[in-house]
């Protein structure tokens, strides 16, 4: 029988209506090119979370399997191994996970949630999954221990009961250690939750229970009463044993340390205040900060560790957090660049009752994770090999960039390698678990990220992994005022005047374009040599707009042909203002700041290591007291060697190898005598913008809206806002702004924008036979217009004559602001971005010559009546396939009439070419070139953030990504191939270790009963001897991954073994459910054959008129 595909017929169902919709104003052109994209070929699925966990709250080590695991306050889990290998899950409740604990080497997580919920976690497969879940109905949990080597979970609560839960079977024991029973008799207060729980380590039947109020008890378990009772004035926040099970430490809120002897419960063997000031006549010292955790180390050929967070003295006002390491007589403050959150000693021995012999703490702090050296003198930190400096500074805007050159990447490497810290500890990395995945990727990948700080990262994408490549600081290039009361008035943005607000890099060419929300646009070039810039170039924009409220014409989405140019004597040209070497304070007659730029260029000499080195800085000044417009949008080009940039007020057009300025025209002005809009006088002049900053702050800041307003996405905000209105949700602080009541008021700015740039070979005019260097631009208000190039040919023509510029008009109108330019061959093909390869810039002419070819493109030539070029426009609204050079719209495609498109681009899949989009609703859409017929739409997330509108972008093979956090980056796939794969690309957590051997109690201790005493927890805390727990006390929940994750497990790298031992537990589940079967059909039969004998007698006397 053929088999059934729903996705075929609804990819002829929308063919036929795409194309019934679609304008037949032209030749059909599309009729004979053939698409390859249809909808089996998408599929949308998360791949990876780079970043440092966003608002970490606990963590775990398994010293075993050598694995971290790390819960945040938002219920995700992060699990790390070796480089390269990570991965994410996420509790449903989203509540904040309080405490992590391996069942170590078993491949298994138990996570306590703050929802009063625990889980057991499955780490044998690739895609962790819940295999049970509890959750506590009457008392709410506070502290969680899990024995090594056991199946019995203690869970104290905030009643101060003890409960024991059974991990294999997530069942609660009848056993249950009630507070009242712990405590003194004669206690009249109740001693608060139950802050530490831990077993003697030389005693598995003695239990440790540390009550808030200061209160710690030694339980026996099998006798089921206190051995010994601690009592302590100061409140308890941690609990450490040393490994002999003797002495015992606890941590206390006044910033002391009590260590006691099991045996002498009357009063502890030593008080110490680590950091308190001691009295000379002896009294007691002031107290101190609490500390907040302790652990006690030993070593077996010296002094043990003691290791402690918090204790500080009060007068260190303004001091940083710090990690205090206490080895003999020796004690060591470490400072951390942020508050801690939790930290672990990581030992040789997983066995609690051997010589632990620490060789590292891991420092979770709540922006970075710090692992420290123990081994060495001065306790170096270990190099983190994780991407986790993502929010080194907060992420303001990144471009995604898949099936780069292949040696662009080592080049980067090359000269990222030089900016390496130094000092770092000389062994490996301790987190060293499981393995690689043993698929990759056949396409190189590489993102950029842009910072508030105005700093650049290059990341290798690759594999699935992600690794810092290089850095760039822009900053260098401007002075920078020595304090707050220097700030220039000049200033356009209260804070981060350096954030960086639009990325234009070209791969083959190595150049890179970057605009600053201080309207300023540097252009750099890759170079392998070290170079010192006496004068930095700079040029000066003056660009202002005499015409600025704007009505669009009632028919918007009409196409209009294209006009001519403005005449020569009316040219913007004329106009230019002179370009300045230097900027000086110029003011107007009236006292306005005119003609002066937001930043001050440094002057002095500039050094430029090997990589990206300035080669020019545009400046936009401002205008009769104006501050200039927010940069909107950025395009450069290596093959013309020009950059344009973008306002509210026009467009300017630099020739960065010239230094000049080309072209500087309002938008008014672009569309000469047959202007679409109706637009009136100028308004009054503004105020100072308040802060443009495009970070969202340190998360938790007083005002984070304030900070993550881009001046690129106002109109975004507002649109933004208006759907929080209509969904009536306030979840996010960004969606409180500027909230607008109707979409026609949004959809009417009070300003023409430019918004996106293509530079291309193209067919821009009707009359044009061969194609021509051009520049497209799209608006805000929906006009495509294009612009041709006249570009000298030769190396040395280009360096002596100006680049020729004449306008072709507008091309075609789109409803909503224009986001996307792509340019398709006859075949339907893309056409591939003009450029020149990269050649060494500081080389001499003669090599560089030779180096420098352009990309050929192939220019397409038309005959009389024939199109051979397809312009892709998309906008925020709709996309339109115009062919050239007749300009007939032979497709076009409503995308959204509810929302609005926020990122759009033409991808290359390995099977054809797409628009990929993502809508402010949550939607992600592809739609096939040149036929425009919806192929993918799947509603990603259900409302979306100004964070993830000003971060989403798409890649080619499929690939996307949006910053999910401040601090973290998430991939994700909408091509079906690469969710095929993922599997076997990604990493494995579980990998089969020997757990080591128990230590050897000798001969003398086995003789005379010294030695570790173990506990038969099964004989005690069972249902045949504990009874039953209360069903009301908490429910037991079954997880999704079952025995479907253990079958997951099987195909890793646990191998056959698991195999066999899988189909052993399914033989025997099946062999119990047909026992149970058999039961049920002899009751039944019992059952029928009693009915039948009833009904017998009923009738046995009766004859048969009697019935």
């Amino acid at each position: 029988m053929k088999k059934f595909n729903i996705r075929k017929v609804l990819d002829g169902l929308t063919a036929v209506s795409s194309s019934a919709s679609s304008p037949q104003t032209g030749n059909r052109e599309n009729d004979i090119i053939p698409e390859t994209l249809q909808s089996e070929h998408f599929q949308l699925c998360k791949t990876l979370r780079h970043g440092f966990p966003y608002q970490p709250s606990s963590m775990a080590f398994d010293p075993v399997q050598k694995i971290l695991a790390i819960g945040t306050q938002n219920g995700a889990l992060r699990l790390f191994g070796r480089a390269g290998v990570e991965c994410y899950c996420q509790h449903e409740s989203a509540s904040a996970v309080i405490q992590l604990q391996f069942l170590v080497n078993e491949g298994a997580l138990v996570s306590a949630l703050a929802d009063d919920s625990i889980h057991l976690w499955n780490l044998r497969q690739k895609l962790p999954a819940i295999l049970h879940s509890l959750k506590f109905n009457r008392e709410r949990i506070t502290f969680c221990h899990l024995p090594f080597q056991s199946k019995w979970l203690y869970v104290g609560t905030e009643r101060g009961n003890i409960h024991i839960v059974n991990v294999e079977s997530f069942t609660l024991s009848g056993y249950v250690i009630m507070w009242n029973k712990a405590i003194e008799l004669s206690s009249k207060t109740h001693p608060g939750p139950v802050v530490h729980i831990s077993d003697n380590p030389m005693d598995e039947g003695k239990l440790l229970i540390g009550f808030e109020c200061g209160i710690v008890v030694l339980w026996d378990l099998k006798s089921k009463k206190a051995d010994y009772r601690y009592n302590y004035d100061e409140a308890i926040h941690s609990v450490a044993w040393h490994h002999e099970g003797k002495q015992f430490v606890c941590s206390h809120s006044d910033g002391t340390l009590t260590t006691w002897n099991v045996r002498v419960p009357a009063k502890p063997a030593q008080i110490i205040t680590p950091h308190g000031k001691q009295p000379k006549d002896g009294k007691k010292p002031e107290p101190c900060k609490p500390i907040l955790k302790v652990e006690y180390k030993t070593t077996r050929a010296g002094d043990p560790f003691m290791i402690l967070s918090g204790g500080l003295s009060y007068d260190t006002v303004g001091r940083r957090a710090c990690l205090t390491v206490m080895h003999g007589k020796s004690t060591a403050v470490l400072e951390m660049d942020y508050p801690i959150v939790d930290f672990l000693t990581l030992c040789e021995t997983p066995y609690p009752n051997d010589f632990q012999e620490p060789y590292s703490v891991v420092v979770l702090l709540e922006k970075d994770l710090v692992v420290i050296d123990l081994a060495q003198i001065g306790y170096p930190i270990f190099e983190n090999p994780y991407p986790l400096s993502i929010h080194e500074s907060p992420v303001t805007c990144c471009e995604y960039f898949a099936d780069c050159p292949a040696e662009v990447i080592p080049a980067l490497y090359s000269v990222g390698s030089r900016q390496k810290r130094q000092g770092f500890s000389k062994k490996e990395w301790p987190i060293s678990g499981g393995n690689w995945g043993q698929g990759t990727l056949s396409f190189t990948e590489i993102i950029i990220t842009g910072h508030a700080d105005g700093s650049i990262k290059f990341w290798d994408a690759s594999a699935l992994m992600l690794q810092v490549l290089y850095k760039l600081k822009t900053a260098k290039v401007f002075e920078k005022p020595r304090c707050k009361e220097e700030k220039s008035s000049t200033d356009i943005v209260d804070e981060d005047p350096f954030a960086i607000q639009i990325l234009s890099w070209c791969p083959e060419s190595r150049v890179l374009c970057v605009a600053g929300v201080s309207a300023h646009v540097i252009v750099y070039r890759f170079s392998k040599q070290e170079v010192t810039t006496e004068v930095v170039q700079l040029l000066e924009v003056r660009m202002q707009c005499e015409l600025n409220e704007v009505e669009s014409p009632e028919d918007g989405g009409e196409q209009v042909s294209a006009v001519s140019t403005p005449g020569t004597s009316s040219s913007p040209l004329s106009s230019l203002p002179q370009s300045h070497p230097s900027t000086s304070s110029n003011n107007s007659s009236d006292g306005l700041r005119d003609n002066v730029p937001c930043l001050k260029v440094r002057s002095s000499p500039l050094k430029q290591s090997p990589g990206y080195q300035v080669e020019l800085v545009i400046q936009l000044v401002w205008v009769s007291g104006e501050p200039p417009q927010p940069i909107t949008s950025l395009a450069v080009n290596s093959a013309y060697g020009l950059v344009v940039l973008g306002n509210g007020n026009g467009l300017a057009v630099v020739d960065y190898l010239q230094k000049t300025l080309l072209l500087n025209v309002s938008t008014a002005e672009l569309y000469g005598s047959t202007d679409p809009h109706h637009r009136q006088p100028r308004s009054p002049r503004k105020t100072r913008h308040p802060s443009a900053g495009l970070c969202d702050g340190n998360d938790s800041s007083a005002a984070p809206e304030e900070r993550c307003k881009s001046p690129t996405s106002a109109k975004i905000s507002r649109k933004i806002s208006m759907i929080g209105d209509q969904k009536d949700d306030a979840r996010d602080s960004s969606f409180s702004r500027s909230r607008s009541s109707s979409v026609t008021s949004i959809d009417r700015e009070s300003r023409e924008v430019i918004s996106s740039f293509l530079f291309c070979d193209s067919l821009s005019k009707k009359s044009e036979m061969m194609a021509v260097p051009s520049l497209w631009f799209g608006t805000s208000l929906g006009s495509m217009l294009a612009i041709a190039l006249t570009v000298p040919s030769t190396t040395e023509q280009r360096m002596q004559q100006p680049v020729g510029i004449a306008f072709c008009g507008c091309v075609v109108r789109l409803k909503g602001a224009i986001l996307r330019m792509a340019q398709l061959d006859a075949c339907g093909a893309l056409l591939p971005h003009v450029c020149e390869s990269w050649y060494e810039p500081n080389a001499p002419e003669e090599e560089r010559e030779r180096t420098r070819k352009r990309r050929p493109t192939s220019p397409p030539s038309s005959q009389e009546n024939q199109d051979c070029q397809y312009a892709v426009v998309c906008s925020e609204k709709q996309a339109k396939v115009v062919a050239l050079p007749s300009q007939n719209c032979i497709y076009e495609h409503n995308i959204t009439e509810t929302s609005f498109v926020l990122r759009a681009d033409v991808v290359m899949m390995t099977a054809g070419v797409c628009i990929a989009c993502f809508c402010a609703n949550g939607h992600i859409m592809t739609l096939s070139l040149p036929s425009l017929r919806p192929l993918l739409d799947i509603n990603y997330l259900p409302l979306t953030d100004m964070r993830i509108a000003r971060t989403f972008c798409f890649s080619n093979q499929g690939q996307a990504l949006y910053l999910t956090s401040p601090t973290e980056i998430q991939r994700l796939t909408y091509s079906q191939e690469t969710c095929d794969n993922l599997q076997e690309m990604l990493g494995e957590l579980f990998t089969p270790v020997e757990t080591p051997e128990a230590p050897n109690r000798g001969f003398f201790k086995g003789l005379f009963g010294g030695g570790a005493q173990s506990l038969d927890r099964e004989d005690l805390f069972g249902e045949l001897t504990a009874g039953k727990a209360s069903r009301s006390l908490a429910q037991h929940i079954p997880g999704p991954g079952g025995m479907e994750g253990m079958k997951g497990a099987a195909s890793g790298v646990v191998g056959e073994l698991a195999r066999a031992r899988i189909a052993l537990d399914e033989r025997g589940q099946k062999l119990g459910e047909l026992d149970e079967r058999t039961a049920a059909m002899m009751a039944s039969a019992d059952s029928f054959s009693k009915r039948a004998h009833d009904m017998m007698l009923k009738y046995k006397d009766k004859k048969w008129y009697q019935l």
